[in-house]
C-alpha cells in the first residue's frame, strides 16, 4: 500500500453458507473498498486498489487467518448478548 490514508479493516459475526463457517471482510481506504471472505482469503469485489494491493490484502488475510476467526468469534458472541 503505498497510499497514504488510514486503511480499515471490518469484518462480519461468523456466519454459515452451505454448512461451512465463513467471515465477511472488508478492507475501507477512502473511497476504495474491498471486499472478500475468510477463510478463502479472497477478494470478490475491489474498487480503487490496485492488482498488486489486492494480492497484499489477501496475503494479510492469509496470514492472520486465525486470528481474525476468532475477533469474528468475539462478534458472534457479543450479539448473542442482544
Amino acid at each position: 500500500m503505498n497510499r497514504e490514508e488510514e486503511l480499515k479493516l471490518t469484518l462480519s459475526a461468523v456466519y454459515a453458507l452451505k454448512g461451512n463457517k465463513q467471515v465477511s471482510v472488508r478492507f475501507e481506504r477512502g473511497k476504495d473498498v474491498a471486499e472478500g471472505t475468510l477463510p478463502s482469503c479472497k477478494m470478490n469485489t475491489n474498487i480503487g486498489f490496485s492488482a498488486e494491493e489486492i494480492e497484499g490484502l489477501e496475503h494479510y488475510l492469509t496470514l492472520k487467518c486465525d486470528e481474525l476467526f476468532e475477533k469474528a468469534r468475539e462478534i458472534s458472541n457479543f450479539k448473542h448478548w442482544f
